[in-house]
């Protein structure tokens, strides 16, 4: 089965210019879903897994599934002020301006093994946060762990040093 086929192209969303990849159809397909989700954890090669951290939004998708299936917990990384605890942060670099990412700051203890997951890497801001955000709190990195890499991008320069995997590369 090939994963890709359950990623559909959304020319000029979110803005003109923009070629979106939309996992909409692979999230729908049961099937696909599961094959995808098995792709992801056999790239781990049998590693313990302590936590997963998932990128707002997307990211939750698999990230939740992968969590299930490593028996790890599960990270939500929001948006700011979307979080009820304490909490910590990491901003990114977007194309006009800055974001950020926050996680509770007692969900990770020192000495975790850390999978990082989100849907796709593109210019590898929300995955540098993501590891500031883990190391922060004494997390070890394992894996970098994609559905997609838009590999033009060069996402993988800002994350160097770390395992990375990405179920389809464009």
């Amino acid at each position: 089965m090939q994963i890709k086929n359950y990623i559909r192209d959304i020319q000029d969303f979110p803005k003109e210019g923009i070629l979106f990849k939309d996992i909409t159809p692979l999230l729908n397909d049961p099937i696909a879903r599961k094959e995808c989700l098995s792709i992801l954890v056999a790239s781990l090669n049998g590693q313990r897994i302590d936590k997963v951290i998932g990128a707002e939004s997307r990211g939750f998708f698999f990230g939740m599934l992968l969590a299930q299936e490593l028996n790890a917990g599960f990270v939500p990384a929001r948006k700011p002020k979307k979080l009820p605890f304490t909490t910590i942060s990491a901003s990114y670099d977007l194309e006009y301006g800055t974001d950020a990412l926050e996680i509770h700051a007692d969900a990770i203890q020192k000495g975790d093994r850390v999978l990082i997951h989100d849907d796709v890497l593109a210019t590898g801001g929300t995955a540098k946060a993501l590891a500031e955000l883990v190391q922060k709190l004494g997390g070890e990195i394992i894996q970098f762990n994609f559905l997609m890499e838009l590999s033009f991008l060069n996402g993988r320069n800002k994350i160097e040093g770390h395992p990375i995997f990405a179920a389809i590369t464009y």
